[in-house]
């Protein structure tokens, strides 16, 4: 059998570190051909000696010298820098799949590179489809190129629909932890720090996930990704905090049966199932005992008090560039909250009011969605 080569963007990350363990569980069928990062050019260069890719990209430039150093005495492994390289290497010849583990906007134009030169596309990158959803189905859709969830919830729904065929999706039952603040009230939320939404109960993610996942605008995010991944409109998708993290997410069909996809909170499941749909591959790790299981709860989410799930319903609704004003306007307030210059309530103030003053345009092509994203992020910043 030929070795799946694999570019991953992001391999510094939560979701890269955990897809390079996945390959190295299988090293008779995944290999990485290209390993990626923003910033950390040290753990980059550790992975590629670990790894042997064929190359690596630094995205900031002010990183390629030491990394170009840090890898001198390694001439198999060509190391390239800079944003345009990133776009470029996805297009790679021997590529056969990408994983868009960035964070953040940054992932969208490698994204459609990726698409447009018919790789298959393990998606991470929730924002992608947040900002451009329409664009990029339509993209996959004219180069036959299929999109594997890898967010553990859109992962267990795709594997509760897999067999289906086309059987009528009555509802898809989006599943959160709730996050650190979920049992706070409003005038708790409103000293709340950076340090304590980092804490989170059950989930090991990066900094401005987990931000996301405290005010739960992560879930909104999902909410809007789950309507382009499946086809189904904000009114059928329900939000439910589950506290236990244990059901993934569900599907409710025509008849009122519910099919779930259980596990215990391994980010290496959904990257391993994206890589080898439809195959399943041995995993190890902990297994779920049920017997430790005493409780699942599931609990309707505080709309009122957690603003920016709420928003985001009101962006997809909208439609048109929506969605990707508010997601610029998130980034800005999340790494403001993280730096200590905005408050944990503020930031869905700040997004609410970007929403109103940014420019609306309800039929967006991907120039519109580079200049929405650079007025929000203006707009943002000014109000901050």
């Amino acid at each position: 059998m030929k070795k799946q080569q694999i570019c991953i963007l992001g391999s510094t990350g939560s979701i890269g570190t955990q897809a390079l363990d996945v390959i190295s569980q299988h090293p008779d069928r995944y290999e990485a051909y290209c390993l990626t990062a923003n910033s950390r050019w040290e753990l980059l260069a550790e992975q590629a000696r670990q790894y042997q890719p064929a190359a690596v990209v630094i995205a900031n430039d002010k990183y390629y010298a030491p990394l170009r150093d840090a890898l001198a005495d390694q001439p198999d492994i060509k190391v390239y820098a800079g944003a345009e390289a990133l776009n470029e290497i996805v297009e790679a010849a021997p590529i056969d799949m990408v994983l868009t583990a960035m964070v953040g906007f940054a992932g969208l134009t490698p994204t459609i590179r990726a698409i447009k030169a018919h790789k298959k596309i393990c998606l991470a990158n929730k924002e992608t489809l947040v900002v451009a959803g329409e664009l990029i189905c339509q993209l996959a859709q004219e180069n036959h190129v299929p999109i594997l969830p890898v967010d553990s919830e859109h992962s267990a729904i795709f594997q509760s629909i897999v067999g289906e065929g086309d059987n009528h999706i009555e509802k898809i039952l989006l599943t959160c932890s709730g996050g650190p603040f979920r049992n706070m009230s409003e005038q708790q939320l409103a000293t709340v720090t950076a340090a304590d939404a980092l804490r989170h109960p059950t989930w090991d993610m990066g900094a401005k996930i987990t931000i996301d996942s405290a005010s739960l605008m992560n879930k909104g995010f999902e909410v809007i990704e789950a309507r382009w991944l499946f086809g189904i409109p904000a009114e059928r998708i329900q939000v439910l905090i589950h506290p236990q993290s244990i059901v993934h997410s569900a599907v409710q069909f025509c008849d009122g049966s519910v099919k779930a996809q259980l596990g215990v909170p391994d980010m290496r499941l959904p990257i391993q199932y994206a890589f080898s749909f439809p195959e399943r591959l041995p995993l190890n790790g902990e297994r779920l005992d049920l017997f430790k299981s005493h409780s699942l709860e599931f609990l309707e989410p505080d709309m009122q008090k957690f603003r920016c799930l709420s928003l985001a319903f009101e962006a997809l609704h909208r439609g048109g560039n929506m969605p990707c004003i508010v997601n610029a306007a998130n980034e800005v307030v999340n790494a403001a909250f993280r730096e200590g210059r905005c408050g944990f309530l503020q930031m869905a103030e700040v997004i609410e009011k970007t929403m109103q003053k940014a420019t609306f345009n309800p039929s967006p092509d991907y120039d519109v969605y580079i200049d929405s994203d650079r007025e929000a992020r203006l707009i943002a910043a000014e109000m901050i």
